[in-house]
């Protein structure tokens, strides 16, 4: 006759599973060959300088809601510094006829306006009230003034010198200044059409670079040879399509800020005394590569 078998233990059971330890739960002081001093080594933390980035949040009020606010805004102004990287690159590699580089940056920048697209659903979640409670400590300060977002708009081609005069005091003054009388991508964009044979009106392509840019009949028309042929100039094609690319990217991120400042705001006036969502409006009818877009109508 078979001896029945014992009732385990449950401290038998408990030794059983401490033997058979869990990957997730070393508590030695080696973990999975995981570097653990950093006293003499740059860490990830030095690396990225997040100790200032993470500090450099200071809500002026008493306002829970105020901290969302302000990483907004300092997040757009890391990936608008990351776009401006990307698009001088891109213009110095148009002007050297080295388009492969410069698409894959269209690209990227293309990319880039669209994680700022979805930022502001984020900033949409701020109600009227919340938003009102913040607005007396902000005072004059508004996105307006933004000088990265400035050069944006000038490296897009829309220059216009009036509005460097609030910048007038600010360290970036010069490179706004830099910024308005060097041409745009897109200026470099026809001039590259010029050198690859397609006619460009002289008036056109001594254009003067701190004016934005205006249509042309025969940009039009070198586009158009590009579109009507893109086998022979597909580089150029490629380059049309990226830059049409861009610009659509562009107008949703300026569509997304009008509706979440008419969300938030109504049509109240501005911080920085603009018409707020009025003026904001306005700008969604800046066409950037006026012919691109054009051309369409005559395909």
């Amino acid at each position: 006759m078979s001896t029945p078998s014992a009732t385990p233990s449950p401290d038998n059971e408990i030794n059983r599973m401490s033997d058979n330890k869990c990957p997730m739960h070393n508590t030695g002081a080696d973990w999975h060959g995981a570097q653990m001093d950093f006293s003499n080594d740059m860490s990830y933390g030095d690396y990225l300088g997040l100790n200032q980035i993470l500090h450099a949040q200071h809500p002026l009020s008493p306002n829970h809601n105020e901290m969302l606010f302000i990483i907004q805004h300092q997040t757009s102004e890391l990936w608008m510094k990351l776009m401006l990287h990307e698009m001088r690159a891109v213009r110095t590699h148009l002007r050297s006829d080295d388009l492969p580089p410069a698409f894959k940056m269209l690209a990227r920048v293309a990319r880039i306006m669209d994680q700022l697209v979805h930022a502001w659903d984020v900033l949409a979640t701020m109600t009227p009230p919340e938003y009102t409670a913040i607005r007396p400590y902000l005072g004059a300060s508004s996105g307006f003034q933004s000088y990265q977002y400035r050069e944006i708009e000038f490296i897009l081609g829309n220059k216009n010198a009036a509005l460097l005069n609030v910048h007038a005091t600010t360290p970036e003054f010069p490179l706004l200044e830099e910024a308005l009388r060097t041409p745009s991508i897109y200026d470099e964009a026809v001039r590259l059409l010029a050198r690859n044979g397609l006619p460009i009106s002289a008036e056109r392509l001594n254009a003067d670079p701190t004016l934005p840019t205006v249509a042309d009949a025969s940009v039009q028309q070198a586009w158009l040879q590009v579109y009507g042929d893109p086998t022979r100039y597909w580089a150029l094609y490629e380059l049309a399509e990226k830059l049409v690319d861009m610009e659509t990217a562009f107008r949703f991120w300026r569509f997304r800020h009008v509706t979440t400042v008419e969300r938030i705001i109504g049509f109240k006036t501005g911080t920085g005394g603009t018409a707020g969502v009025s003026y904001l409006r306005k700008m969604l009818d800046v066409v950037l590569f006026p012919e691109l877009f054009a051309l369409r109508t005559e395909l």
